[in-house]
């Protein structure tokens, strides 16, 4: 009985995590106003027509930190074809880090303090790093990655939504 249990309780959790993959591929992105470390404010009306990647992420995250020289590769390989990446430090990453990261590692893709967590919670109150949405050309987002992923794969999808 207790295998049962725990196995129906398995299976509802995938249901659950499918159900909100595919809800999602009808959702849009949040209509928020990204402001950079330079000051440059992005909005969605300037990301339409684009595939975008909005990366939260933290300084003090270590797949965060061990998956940047790859995130760097695929950014440099895809941006000339209408790829965008948006990288979203934490509250809880002292902005001095923040800004010291992206110089040093001369991060290519704009990069955002979310000071007040507005956009955290904009995206579901986003606590965990890295977290990542892909967002396809008309705004919706089309993928939900929760910590180490297959880059493979990852390129893969970037490339089919470049596509369509």
């Amino acid at each position: 009985m207790k295998k049962a249990v725990i196995t129906l309780a398995a299976l509802m959790a995938l249901a659950g995590v499918g159900l909100w993959q595919f809800a999602g591929a009808a959702k849009m992105a949040p209509d928020i106003t990204f402001v950079t470390l330079t000051g440059q404010k992005i909005t969605p009306a300037d990301l339409r027509g684009k595939v975008v990647l909005i990366d939260f992420w933290a300084t003090s995250c270590l797949t965060c930190i061990k998956q940047m020289p790859g995130m760097i590769k695929i950014y440099n390989k895809l941006a000339p074809k209408g790829y965008e990446a948006i990288f979203v430090a934490m509250k809880y990453d002292p902005p001095n880090y923040v800004q010291n990261y992206a110089q040093t590692r001369k991060l290519p893709f704009p990069v955002v303090i979310d000071a007040q967590s507005q956009i955290a919670k904009a995206y579901g109150n986003i606590s965990l790093t890295p977290t990542a949405f892909l967002i396809d050309k008309q705004g919706h987002i089309i993928k939900r990655y929760l910590g180490n992923h297959d880059v493979v794969v990852f390129t893969n999808t970037i490339e089919k939504a470049l596509a369509g």
